[in-house]
């Protein structure tokens, strides 16, 4: 059953409205639902199902179902990473959604190759965050995550003080052949915890970041991955360790 978000508190055998164009095209056009159709929506408060109560500008459905369901991390995940060329980026936020990021923090390091001013900036982060919001609705996320711009690695440095845990994936431990790390900050992980992993660009995070960071560097694995592969690989790894074992 198709899923959307809305941003309200919902109450059962209650009428809403959605009003996303977006949404209203992909009901109508995509979908081609009709009245009586069901869907499910992600409201603030709780999952329910709705059915169709009205097609018109604005798609009107009524609640019928409270959904007990949980398709989230145990922990809070937050991705911030090196902006990358090309569409890479994007890739990796879509997919990053799907395996229950919670939140992501693009950032100029000292290695980004691609250069943005703030204009560019607005437009980059507004097809983010429809890819992510996509990708939630696709993989039953509960949660849009939330996607925040910082301009350079001192403003990530203020941003980051407020998580439980720092972990910084460093290709230098992994070439060192230090395989336990990861394991071992994620066993001091509890649950309901806020986690941000910082990944860097091509070319990884320099030196002179790292300690400015100062959080606990990790390796993932004996291989060099990509930069847009890495945080694929630690959220598959959070996932086998905090919610499969």
């Amino acid at each position: 059953m198709q899923r959307y978000f809305l941003n309200a508190d919902g109450v059962l055998n209650q009428h809403y409205q959605i009003i996303d164009k977006d949404d209203i095209h992909h009901i109508k056009n995509v979908m081609r639902q009709n009245l009586n159709d069901q869907f499910i929506v992600n409201f603030d408060n709780a999952v329910m199902v709705g059915k169709i109560t009205e097609i018109a500008d604005t798609i009107t459905f009524h609640t019928i179902e409270q959904l007990d369901i949980q398709t989230e991390l145990p922990v809070q995940v937050t991705i911030a990473s090196g902006l990358l060329k090309n569409d890479k980026y994007e890739w990796m936020i879509q997919k990053a959604t799907e395996l229950g990021a919670s939140k992501f923090i693009p950032f100029i390091s000292d290695r980004t190759i691609i250069k943005v001013d703030d204009k560019k900036m607005h437009k980059k982060i507004e097809r983010f965050e429809k890819i992510v919001k996509e990708a939630a609705e696709q993989s039953y996320r509960q949660v849009i995550p939330n996607i925040e711009f910082v301009k350079n690695s001192k403003a990530l440095v203020e941003k980051i003080q407020s998580f439980d845990h720092v972990f910084i994936a460093y290709e230098e431990v992994a070439k060192s052949g230090e395989t336990k790390s990861f394991v071992n900050a994620l066993n001091s992980v509890e649950q309901g915890q806020s986690i941000c992993i910082i990944f860097g660009p091509e070319g990884g995070l320099s030196e002179q970041e790292v300690a400015m960071f100062g959080g606990q560097t990790i390796g993932l694995g004996p291989r060099i991955l990509r930069a847009e592969t890495a945080p694929l690989y630690a959220l598959s790894a959070m996932s086998y360790q905090l919610e499969l074992k």
